[in-house]
């Protein structure tokens, strides 16, 4: 075993392999950009090298600055979690010429599945099933529309490399295709320095389930089973689980003999998964299986394999990089009950799932630890960044069926709490709340089928209610004491009736309150603008934090966190010229495309601009119809949160 590693990561990653690593009694060695100094994986290693700023191209993905960091500090070897350089075969070898293990696979091995169009052929040639389409070098456009069109709508459209679905897009008819292809291309082209792409054939309604292997440098090659990835948003996992539920036994077995056989066609050493994409019928029983492609790393969903398995895949990394045999055979393992893992993100889903930066003010995790696990690289106080992923936990619950594990995860996400930022947390509660879901049922299509149901509508009485009530405790704690005017205790010159109105928006719903005092005491009373009214009692929220600086309440009632601010009466929803509309950078990030030009008519629904930020394309359309008046920004723009992007004048009715 070795006596050093550094990790090549940052996060929650990079926290998991410390805790392998600490007890194996292994020195672990952290690397950091400037915008993670004070991150949890700094703290926790036993020691840190700061790499470069805040840029993961000038610190993480630089190869260079990571060995030099590796071979200042005497590591042994390096772990690269997944993403950054975790399936860079340019890095594998850089870590061979520094005298440095590699915690992964050969180079070879990398190399050989990390472009999809190689992959499938080699696949193909080992006997591996592949999704129809198209591998032609021709990198034209006219090429893969023709190539496009041969293999019949709809199709996909993939990045030759990487993974994690960026550079991804379905395209349903060959008007989209031009304007699909230049997204991938340039989300391609900005994760993996690669704009190259495939075509492949769009399976309707399938699942994506994938097999994780682990292979020594002795010859033995085991799968550990399968997990199903299939609830998705914009190919991003949300939910995993471990069994696949309604996967008939001999199509598992094949699954197996498969991810096998393309682990071998490829010399594979360490932990690997090749993912499939599988047809189904219409209980999402799966009929058939494709190659979709291998990770030749870790993946984010391992605990759940980990779990039922009771293996600790990071220590079976460690033991195969260090020339160890594995010490168990096929008929060794079986798996034990079920897991499923719920990713928990800094993203609302209330507004396209865009990502979220700011404080974690409160984050407290379920105080019942019973078959449950949470993988975090982020503690109270942390704050959320727009430079990386918006990652905050992975909840993993186990029970002896998939129904005990969903209601253990249930109870871990009521039981969670986060204010400071919007977050997924109620919109993963509804997922596996959802009666599909439950049965199974599922399919990589789910999410989009049931968006409605899963994101939130209008807010219910209790979360106005409590979010009222938490505003007027705030004003009143907050009221300097002897100032009339700040006063709101009731008194009023020779005790006349009086009340306190407020504007308050809750989640951005508007929501008015009246403060009434009267001989029977104090009544609060609040309309919402859906004409719902009701009295607030003194219903208190489950946790509540107020920012003095934004001030900007924070309250979270039941499985709904919310942010409650006064409303600005006075404000304009306009910007220059009457009527204008003006278009504002949801987050910090940098203007990738500028669609439309000075002057220039737009239509509602139209794309404006493409704004690159955390990792993801935000396309910014016209909420109405009319002309450009201005346009403060060009490609290579960086912008923060709030900045204007473009400014319409409206079309006259």
């Amino acid at each position: 075993m070795f006596s050093s590693v550094l990790i090549a990561n940052r996060g929650e990653i990079a926290c998991r392999i410390i805790r392998t690593a600490r007890r194996l009694g292994v020195r672990t060695i952290a690397i950091y950009s400037e915008a993670d100094a004070e991150a949890l994986h700094v703290r926790q290693a036993d020691e840190a090298h700061l790499i470069g700023p805040a840029p993961a191209s000038q610190s993480y993905l630089d190869i260079n600055r990571v060995i030099s960091a590796a071979v200042r500090s005497g590591a042994q070897c390096i772990h690269p979690g997944y993403g950054f350089l975790s399936e860079n075969p340019d890095f594998a070898e850089a870590c061979r010429d520094a005298s440095i293990v590699f915690v992964g696979p050969p180079a070879q091995a990398i190399r050989a599945m990390g472009h999809k169009d190689a992959a499938k052929k080699l696949m193909a040639k080992a006997g591996v099933p592949v999704v129809p389409g198209s591998l032609s070098a021709d990198q034209d456009e006219r090429a893969l529309a023709k190539a496009a069109a041969e293999t019949g709508y709809p199709v996909m459209i993939k990045a030759v490399a990487g993974g994690g679905g960026k550079g991804m897009r379905r395209v349903d008819d060959e008007s989209q295709f031009p304007d699909a292809l230049a997204s991938c291309r340039r989300e391609a082209g900005a994760a993996f320095g690669d704009e190259r792409v495939l075509i492949e054939k769009f399976i309707s309604d399938p699942r994506h389930i994938e097999v994780q292997i682990i292979a020594d440098s002795l010859g033995s090659c085991l799968h550990l089973y399968e997990r199903d990835c299939s609830l998705q948003r914009r190919h991003q996992k949300i939910i995993e689980e471990a069994p696949a539920p309604n996967l008939p036994s001999a199509i598992r077995r094949r699954m197996f003999d498969s991810a096998i056989a393309a682990a071998r066609a490829v010399g594979y050493v360490g932990a690997g998964t090749v993912e499939f994409i599988a047809a189904t019928r219409d209980a999402g029983e799966v009929t058939d299986f494709f190659f979709m492609e291998m990770n030749t790393r870790l993946q984010v969903e391992h605990p759940v394999t980990e779990m039922i398995l009771e293996l600790d895949l990071v220590e079976l990394q460690f033991r195969v990089a260090a020339g160890e045999p594995l010490l168990f055979v096929q008929d060794d393992i079986s798996p034990k009950g079920h897991a499923v893992e719920a990713r928990l993100y800094a993203e609302n889903p209330d507004s396209g799932f865009l990502p979220q930066t700011g404080m974690l003010h409160v984050l407290n995790w379920p105080k019942d630890e019973r078959d449950l696990r949470i993988d975090t690289g982020v503690e109270q106080g942390t704050e959320v960044t727009s430079h990386y992923d918006p990652l905050i936990a992975k909840l993993i619950a186990w029970g002896s069926s998939r129904s005990t594990s969903i209601a253990r995860l249930r109870k871990a996400l009521d039981d969670t709490i986060i204010l400071g930022l919007p977050s997924n947390l109620g919109f993963l509660g509804r997922i596996i709340d959802h009666p599909r879901f439950n049965k199974g049922s599922i399919a990589t299509t789910f999410i989009d089928m049931h968006l409605t149901e899963l994101t939130a509508d209008a807010l219910p009485p209790d979360v106005l209610a409590a979010a009222a009530a938490t505003w007027i405790d705030h004003v009143r704690n907050a009221a300097s004491p002897g100032t009339a005017w700040n006063d709101i205790s009731g008194w009023s010159l020779n005790g006349l009736p009086r009340k306190d109105l407020f504007e308050i928006l809750v989640n951005g719903q508007s929501l008015h309150i009246e403060v009434r005092y009267g001989p029977e005491g104090t009544t609060i009373a609040a309309k919402a603008k859906d004409g719902r009214a009701f009295i607030v009692d003194a219903t208190a929220p489950n946790a509540s934090f107020f920012d003095r600086e934004t001030d900007v309440l924070f309250i979270a009632a039941g499985r709904t966190h919310c942010t409650v601010r006064a409303a600005d009466l006075l404000s304009r929803t306009g910007g220059p010229g009457e009527g204008a509309t003006v278009i504002h950078a949801p987050m910090p990030g940098k203007v990738i495309a500028v669609l439309v030009e000075q002057d220039q008519r737009v239509s509602i629904g139209q794309p404006l601009v493409i704004l690159d930020a955390m990792k993801m394309e935000h396309v910014l359309k016209a909420g109405v119809s009319g002309t450009v008046k201005r346009l403060p920004v060009s490609p290579g723009s960086q912008v923060k949160e709030g900045d204007v992007l473009c400014v319409l004048e409206p079309a006259n009715p």
